[in-house]
């Protein structure tokens, strides 16, 4: 049986017979989110969001799962809407578009006693380290990751096409950013697959079908008013192609290759110019590029500290848990 056909199987494994999934409610009430490897629960982290971290159980049941841990209901009314918009996501980029990806399954579990506060665990199968792209970085030549952004590129193609064509009143957006994507060599041709559907980043008749201010959850609640309008900036992005492309672009500053960036500007212009002129996109100049990497970078490192601000007075001084994990220190 292949580890797609095993998913569901491996999926009921945590669940017991009243439907609850007991592993992951103990691993949510021993959770220490400054230190996420050392609870109950033995994991291995194999990644973090500006909100989430990425985990594998280490249980000969659960091994080779990746778990995605989004802390930001307060309803299973809310829970149930993110979870119904993030199947449907996979189901349009995969059945609609046609994108490769991992087989993905859900499972939510609360994280206090008095039921007001849900997690929510996005799963696939674990992809190797040395598949995933922004892995590859750090060796890489421009000549062997070229071949590598064309299947990306193709990918954000299909998808602006299917916005342009579809009569369905669907428009799909993406999070391009080169961590999200595993490459892969098979004697029957090499190929891309696409690994981050935990944002159902798509609207039909122009309504969002995630809910956005969800995302402010993880903010200072004194400053969540104020941070309305940047969630909206950053929810919008994914929605232009253009700056799509400027953000995976971007992106190789924070991977700490910026050497690579002249090339991949060609490439894409290259690709602009010839492969999607209907879209009309203007060229991308590596000025503006710099310029929006300087903007995001600040938007996050703002964002960063006000929750490290944050953390500490519900830690320290209200004595209370905090419920997202925080990374110490990302290159930028």
């Amino acid at each position: 049986m292949s580890m797609k056909g095993k998913l569901g199987v491996y999926l009921s494994k945590i669940e017991n017979e009243s439907g609850e999934f007991e592993i992951l409610q103990l691993f949510e009430s021993s959770l220490d989110t400054v230190h996420p490897d050392q609870g109950e629960i033995p994991i291995k982290l194999l990644g973090f969001g500006e909100i989430s971290i990425v985990f594998e159980i280490l249980t000969p049941e659960l091994k080779g799962l990746a778990f995605k841990r989004l802390p930001l209901f307060e309803s299973e009314a809310q829970v149930t809407r993110h979870i119904k918009a993030y199947h449907e996501y996979y189901t349009l980029l995969t059945e609609k578009v046609g994108l490769v990806i991992p087989e993905q399954k859900s499972a939510w579990v609360y994280m206090n006693d008095e039921h007001t506060k849900i997690a929510l665990y996005c799963i696939q199968k674990k992809i190797p380290a040395e598949n995933v792209v922004s892995s590859m970085l750090s060796s890489i030549s421009a000549e062997k990751l070229k071949p590598i952004v064309a299947l990306i590129l193709q990918e954000f193609k299909k998808i602006w096409q299917y916005n342009r064509n579809n009569t369905e009143m669907i428009e799909i957006g993406l999070d391009g950013q080169i961590s999200n994507w595993a490459y892969f060599k098979t004697p029957t041709g090499n190929h891309i697959e696409y690994l981050d559907t935990s944002t159902p980043l798509f609207r039909k008749d122009g309504e969002e079908a995630m809910e956005v201010a969800l995302f402010l959850k993880s903010a200072p609640s004194f400053l969540q008013w104020m941070l309305k309008s940047l969630a909206t900036e950053v929810v919008e992005r994914y929605y232009n192609l253009r700056d799509v492309f400027i953000d995976l672009i971007a992106n190789f500053y924070k991977e700490q290759r910026s050497d690579l960036i002249p090339a991949l500007i060609s490439q894409i212009n290259e690709f602009i110019l010839e492969k999607i002129p209907e879209l009309e996109i203007s060229p991308i100049s590596e000025e503006e590029v710099v310029k929006y990497y300087k903007h995001d970078k600040f938007i996050w490192q703002l964002y960063l500290g006000l929750r490290r601000f944050d953390r500490f007075l519900k830690t320290k001084i209200l004595r209370k848990k905090y419920d997202f994990y925080l990374p110490e220190k990302i290159k930028r």
